[in-house]
């Protein structure tokens, strides 16, 4: 297909979110309008607060819990991702071993039992969002990727066996992770939750922004104002808001949001789908610096995003960034390159979200306000499984406990801030131009091996 054929099949999708484009969407929560007292306020009604609800809830029946969400629950990145529920908690072994190479072993066991958690608050809370454990296949596409898969290894997928389990002429290699990753509909998941919360006694309020808090003193409540002037008055607060501007500093200055852009297809044939196989229905990403994932929904339709993380300076965030013609026309053309046997399928949807970044690519945690408000951020496109993770960390540190989570130095380290303007926007824009030459050649140059000596990096 040509370039241009490409981009008129981008440019005809439809600009909403395929998870969030349904009559099954509840309707809007009220707003919090009033005075409140409670023991816990969640602040953010994605994943990671959703999560942190639930949890309280289930250590302590009768505990009072309040979420508030300032737009609407999943309509942001829990409700613009790909659905990929991983089990890393490190964003993938390497960035893990070169990190934490003493725990990480501890890591990833808690990772992979984190992702069980999850599956069975699933079943039992009855959650209906297509979560299947199907595994995650890893795809080499260029000669000097292949490497990076471990050839001598077991489990290594030559072209022949890859194309075996869904059919690209682009690949040359592969790796099937068949425990460590469930596929999701991100946007069920989260309204699940959020019925949960409520059917354990829990308050979730949407329309709801938290504009100021404070402490109150020793021994006594947290406060904080939403923009309408109610006060919420809290023995706890735990922070939620990830790529969106938050209250504490010690969190704003080591995030910075990207947006990430998407393309569904239509519904595929069973013609359509036998040409490409996939079977297994597992999730797919590349090997690339600037790397694509896709996979199957329910209704059989290819969700294709990722590659072009786009960064907006000043920490830009605002609606008129969710659409990027220019980055989905890019996104269609390498998904007709990928699946050329599909040149008959058009797209449905195309859309954009915010993903919160940090520089060592995973969740980092802490506390603030004399340890009466924690926080977790900085997931970097991991948070779908590791906001569960965040939330248990974020209950033992308000609990003031010490466990196997707040001991980890996952837990107890801190990524290094971004720089402030216009050395952050040039950093980034520098990085994404050498990470993308790395992927033409393989090679990394001086810029990307002096991040790496330094333990810094920028990704989606």
């Amino acid at each position: 297909m040509s370039p241009s054929d490409a981009h008129a099949r981008a440019d005809a999708a439809a600009p909403r979110v395929l998870w969030l484009d349904t009559p099954d969407r509840p309707a809007p929560r009220p707003a919090v309008t009033t005075a409140t007292d409670v023991d816990l306020l969640v602040v953010g009604g994605g994943f990671t607060g959703l999560w942190t609800a639930l949890c309280a809830l289930e250590r302590e029946p009768g505990r009072s819990v309040l979420v508030v969400e300032r737009d609407r629950i999943a309509e942001q990145a829990t409700g613009r991702n790909g659905g990929f529920c991983e089990a890393s908690l490190t964003h993938g072994e390497d960035n893990g071993r070169e990190r934490w190479p003493d725990e990480y072993d501890e890591l990833e066991r808690l990772g992979l039992e984190n992702l069980d958690a999850i599956e069975a608050a699933v079943q039992h809370y009855g959650i209906d969002c297509d979560l299947r454990r199907t595994g995650q296949l890893s795809v080499a596409t260029r000669p000097h990727e292949v490497e990076g898969l471990a050839p001598d290894e077991d489990g290594f997928l030559d072209a022949g066996a890859v194309r075996a389990l869904v059919d690209s002429p682009t690949y040359l290699a592969g790796r099937l992770d068949a425990e460590g990753c469930a596929m999701v509909d991100p946007a069920r998941l989260a309204w699940g939750l959020a019925a949960a919360v409520e059917s354990l006694g829990g308050v979730v309020a949407e329309g709801t922004s938290v504009s100021r808090l404070r402490g109150r003193g020793p021994g006594g409540a947290v406060e904080a104002t939403t923009a309408s002037g109610a006060t919420i008055r809290a023995r706890h607060v735990a922070m939620a808001t990830n790529a969106f501007p938050g209250l504490l500093r010690r969190v704003s200055t080591r995030v910075v949001p990207v947006y990430d852009h998407v393309l569904a297809t239509e519904p595929l044939s069973a013609d359509q789908l036998a040409a490409v196989g996939w079977d297994s229905r597992c999730g797919v990403a590349d090997s690339g610096n600037l790397f694509h994932y896709y996979r199957l929904t329910a209704d059989d339709r290819i969700l294709w995003g990722g590659y072009d993380a786009v960064y907006h300076f000043g920490k830009g965030i605002a609606p008129g960034h969710e659409q990027r013609p220019a980055t989905h026309r890019v996104l269609a053309e390498h998904f007709y390159e990928t699946f050329p046997q599909l040149a008959g399928v058009g797209f449905s949807h195309r859309w954009g979200g915010v993903i919160d970044t940090c520089t060592r690519f995973c969740a980092f945690f802490g506390t603030a306000r004399r340890g009466r408000v924690a926080y977790a951020a900085g997931f970097t496109g991991l948070g779908v499984g590791a906001s569960r993770f965040a939330a248990e960390v974020m209950l033992d540190l308000l609990a003031g406990e010490e466990t196997p989570r707040t001991r980890l130095a996952m837990v107890r380290e801190k990524p290094l801030p971004f720089p402030p303007e216009p050395l952050a926007w040039t950093g980034i824009q520098l990085t994404r131009w050498a990470s993308a030459r790395a992927d033409a050649t393989g090679r990394r140059n001086l810029w990307l091996r002096t991040l790496d000596r330094l333990g810094l990096g920028f990704d989606s």
